[in-house]
């Protein structure tokens, strides 16, 4: 049978050339039981496939130029569901994806397997890559794997951040520390002040986030994500 780390190379070789990457494990006991399984039965583990920073923006619009995939309904899932699903069928596992009901809980699934924490936008911030990651699926398996790639323990990064310029830079204040005020975010995305601005070069509040800037999603993508909102 092969180990742990074997599954995890064989999932680390296949996917990164498509930019993205084995984002950590999660294993569930008795009293927390995984996702079903296509095959029957609850998953013991899963493992979440994600991007960091930028990297799929290549290899995507590569798959996009191919014929057909461009004028998609939902091109980034679909691109998405291409690569991990065969994969799934290979090892013998079942792929879940953030699109695909039932909703599995993905962002608990990430707080546990990365140790991140919520942003005041929602996003899990990651103390390196900030608020520039994402995750595109996740595998399940019907056995437990072990995996070290978490993230080291420390403090909150948004608890060091003494400025908060998340905070300040909204035009319509949509972002506080409590919540995050989805109707007065979409109101102003409608604008034409809001076309200019976030629309055109992503969130002000999310771009101003110190945290992981490095990684930051270049024009295009930024504009492809705000765009795929549907407002």
């Amino acid at each position: 049978m092969s180990t742990s780390a074997d599954i995890i190379a064989t999932i680390r070789a296949a996917i990164e050339p498509h930019g993205i990457f084995p984002r950590g494990v999660v294993c569930f006991s008795e009293g927390d039981a995984g996702p079903e399984l296509s095959s029957g039965g609850r998953a013991e583990s899963i493992l979440l496939i994600g991007n960091i920073g930028g990297s799929i923006w290549g290899p995507f619009l590569q798959w996009r130029a191919a014929p057909g995939n461009f004028d998609r309904l939902d091109p980034l899932d679909d691109w998405s569901k291409d690569i991990i699903r065969p994969l799934a069928e290979t090892l013998g596992a079942t792929a879940y994806f953030p699109s695909d009901p039932p909703w599995q809980p993905f962002q608990q699934w990430a707080m546990k397997a990365e140790g991140l924490k919520p942003s005041p936008l929602g996003i899990l911030i990651h103390p390196e890559y900030g608020l520039w990651h994402g995750y595109r699926g996740a595998l399940g398996f019907a056995f437990r794997i072990q995996s070290a790639a978490t993230v080291p323990a420390g403090p909150h990064p948004c608890d060091e951040c003494l400025g908060k310029p998340c905070l300040s830079s909204c035009p319509v204040d949509a972002v506080k520390p409590a919540a995050f005020d989805v109707a007065a975010c979409r109101s102003h995305l409608r604008t034409a002040m809001g076309q200019g601005g976030c629309m055109k070069g992503g969130c002000l509040a999310r771009n101003a986030c110190p945290v992981g800037s490095a990684y930051r999603y270049a024009g295009a993508q930024l504009a492809f994500h705000m765009a795929a909102l549907n407002l």
